[in-house]
């Protein structure tokens, strides 16, 4: 398989190249040559292969012969060392529940692909150190560095937006040391993420560091995603309906791989972009204008992006054909009120705490559905993408309950925070070529 850049202005290039460059020289995002049909007696027999294979069958062709078919295997075995449980909310509504990793969060699977793929390339390729350079609106940071953690000869700087991540989030991306270097960005999530992007086209770093991506504008992280689609499909209640995903979307990584799946020939018949006030995409939707906005802080801060990288993968999958793109997504925005609504109606329907992100999900599903003309043709499935500790003062305060600790989390809530502050760009160069010397 090889991959083109979105700019049109780089030459194609195989798997782990990719991964490794993780931006295109020419700013542009990578994205597959072919988006390949699985076989109709494979989707049609999901339930008789494991998660595993299941997996190994849906990233083979993206992947190549770029790592061995034995190695892919115990990367995928590495990376869902997990379950991902189906909660009934009602008969028409499920959870999907993506927070079962490391760091409770959805991006734990994208991020440990990954990690294992870049491992395997240095072990390969003995191209020398290398530095992941990344930014986080909340759960990515987290993700990443445990991913990553004392992997030889990968350094991991995360940039995040100072206070406008939950203090759980933030210890998990500055209470481990090593080779994980957090950076507290005087911003929103968006300065971050721009630094990020300069500092890949920046000819002096290019010519002085190896440098690589860990947002879901990889590849490796981008593309595992369509893992958990293939597995809830496998496992959904109401196998004779109509199958709904709607995901609380902020980069639009998860929700773009999910329509590869469909693109692949999963029979998934319409994906929701839910969203909080950040709402560049369902404002498109709604227009067929796209107007980045600057981001807005809210209870639901994973979400907090007003330009959505991943949009313009989502894009060309329809080719900018308006019509088709909304054929197959619909997209809506909630406030911070309506998102606390929401917590409590989950909440009082089984007594499921939902964490901010899962019950604007929720909220969107809700809308969609009600639209729908036989509401009970269809399974309707919106995903719970971090656990409710994470947001634990949010989410107690609005349900009036307590959410007990996981174990995994106790050990770092006495640890200190240990980051750096950084204003602009020109800050994070100097810092990158200083640890280069």
């Amino acid at each position: 398989m090889k991959y083109f850049s979105l700019n049109y202005n780089a030459r194609d290039v195989g798997f782990l190249e990719a991964v490794t460059k993780g931006l295109a020289p020419d700013r542009g995002l990578y994205f597959p040559k072919q988006i390949p049909k699985l076989e109709h007696d494979f989707i049609n027999n999901l339930d008789q292969y494991s998660d595993h294979e299941i997996a190994y069958e849906v990233i083979q062709q993206y992947v190549g012969d770029d790592i061995y078919s034995n190695d892919l295997k115990k990367i995928i075995q590495d990376t869902l060392s997990f379950n991902f449980p189906i909660i009934e909310i009602t008969d028409k509504i499920a959870l999907l529940e993506l927070f079962h990793g490391p760091t409770l969060a959805f991006k734990d699977v994208g991020a440990r692909f990954m990690a294992r793929c870049l491992s395997y390339n240095n072990d390969i390729k003995k191209e020398g150190d290398l530095t992941i350079l990344v930014a986080t609106s909340g759960d990515t940071g987290g993700a990443v560095a445990d991913g990553f953690y004392k992997v030889k000869g990968i350094d991991v700087i995360i940039l995040y937006p100072k206070g406008k991540v939950s203090d759980i989030q933030e210890r998990q991306l500055t209470t481990l040391g090593e080779n994980i270097i957090p950076l507290e960005v005087d911003g929103t999530f968006d300065d971050c993420q721009e630094m990020v992007k300069s500092a890949f086209v920046d000819p002096e770093l290019k010519e002085n560091i190896k440098l690589t991506s860990a947002n879901s504008i990889n590849i490796a992280r981008w593309l595992s995603q369509m893992f958990y689609y293939f597995i809830a499909y496998k496992n959904r209640p109401n196998p004779d309906k109509k199958i709904i995903f709607s995901v609380p979307s902020g980069n639009f990584g998860n929700i773009c791989a999910g329509i590869i799946a469909k693109q692949m020939g999963l029979p998934i018949d319409h994906f929701i972009a839910s969203t909080n006030i950040n709402d560049t995409v369902p404002e498109f939707l709604k227009s067929g204008s796209y107007t980045p906005k600057k981001s807005i802080q809210t209870i639901s801060n994973a979400m907090d992006v007003g330009n959505p990288s991943n949009f313009i993968r989502i894009q060309k999958i329809f080719n900018n054909d308006f019509f088709k793109l909304k054929k197959v997504l619909s997209g809506f925005g909630y406030t911070d009120k309506l998102t606390e609504k929401a917590l409590k109606e989950i909440f009082k329907i089984n007594g499921y705490i939902a964490d901010p992100h899962g019950a604007i999900g929720f909220l969107g599903l809700k809308q969609y559905m009600a639209s729908l003309k036989n509401e009970e043709a269809y399974q309707g499935i919106f995903l719970e993408t971090a656990h409710p500790i994470k947001f634990k003062n949010t989410v107690e305060n609005i349900l009036k309950t307590k959410i007990e600790t996981p174990t995994r989390l106790r050990g770092i809530l006495n640890l200190k925070k240990i980051r750096s502050p950084l204003s602009k760009y020109s800050e994070l160069k100097s810092l990158l070529l200083s640890r280069n010397k």
